[in-house]
């Protein structure tokens, strides 16, 4: 993701964004299935036969629809936002109700609603990189793996510790940090426009310029910063004291190293303009000052 970009080019939604929008929001219905039962929404919590039957039915009826409506390729697009949003509706669920997974719930709806977003605003900023890579679902091996260990902390301290798990006040200082990140992020992407890639450009193209306004004013990398941010609250939302250390030092030395590799691209692209910009405008990043030029 480049700090240097060509401006903003808007457009109305191709119908790769449209169809992951309606499959987004038609997953995302299962929020309502509560209210179509009659039953309080705990049906995540404590689902009885006729709540497990009626999730299996959402499911299998959704992707019957799905198969329906697209075609091959869309339909690979519009099952991963379906599964986002089935995702986001389900952490609606725990998250409404007195569960002691209501805090599990916050969580998911984050991390569902993270994931789409990356897509969506792709397919609004830059519809010619759009691609299955762009939900990031499978950003790496390490970041799925960092993911599956937050999931197991929480699931084992909450049955050894389970008070450790209804710090609410913690919860939400995670909360407010995801949606800091998150919109940080999301910002950074729309401000950059359409130049704005999640893998690192090396070539520069006749369009490249090197936007230092909006969110690009306050840091050099606010994409990162917000991923940063957003990560860390994950695992304050959930109280995970493990990863929520662990979470903190890889993700510090992952962004450390991709920003410096990232400022050796930008000062061949720009030189002294972006010299003068390193000087005036931090990274973002605690002690993270960027790569080093002697002159």
């Amino acid at each position: 993701m480049m700090a240097a970009a060509a401006g903003p080019r808007r457009g109305r939604l191709g119908r790769e964004a449209r169809a992951s929008l309606a499959a987004f929001l038609l997953g995302a219905s299962v929020a309502a299935l509560p209210v179509a039962l009659g039953s309080p929404s705990a049906l995540l919590a404590a689902p009885g036969l006729r709540g497990r039957l009626a999730l299996a039915l959402h499911v299998a009826g959704v992707n019957a629809a799905l198969l329906l409506l697209y075609p091959r390729p869309l339909y690979k697009i519009a099952v991963r936002a379906c599964f986002l949003g089935f995702a986001f509706g389900c952490g609606l669920l725990l998250s409404t109700g007195r569960s002691a997974w209501r805090h599990f719930g916050w969580y998911m709806c984050s991390l569902s609603l993270f994931h789409y977003s990356e897509y969506l605003v792709t397919a609004i900023n830059n519809p010619r990189s759009l691609s299955l890579d762009s939900f990031l679902l499978n950003h790496s091996f390490e970041y799925n793996l960092a993911a599956l260990s937050s999931w197991v902390e929480f699931t084992l301290e909450k049955l050894l510790f389970p008070e450790l798990k209804q710090i609410t006040w913690l919860s939400t200082v995670g909360l407010l940090m995801v949606i800091f990140g998150d919109c940080l992020r999301k910002a950074a992407m729309l401000t950059a426009g359409s130049n704005f890639n999640h893998i690192v450009q090396n070539e520069k193209s006749d369009t490249h310029t090197l936007v230092t306004s909006g969110v690009y004013g306050w840091f050099r990398h606010p994409s990162y910063v917000g991923w940063f941010y957003w990560s860390i609250g994950t695992q304050v939302l959930l109280c995970n004291p493990i990863c929520m250390v662990g979470y903190a030092l890889v993700s510090w030395r992952f962004f450390r190293e991709r920003i410096e590799e990232e400022e050796i691209t930008l000062i061949h692209f720009f030189g002294e303009e972006y010299l003068e910009y390193k000087r005036k405008v931090p990274s973002g990043l605690p002690f993270i000052r960027g790569v080093r030029v002697e002159l």
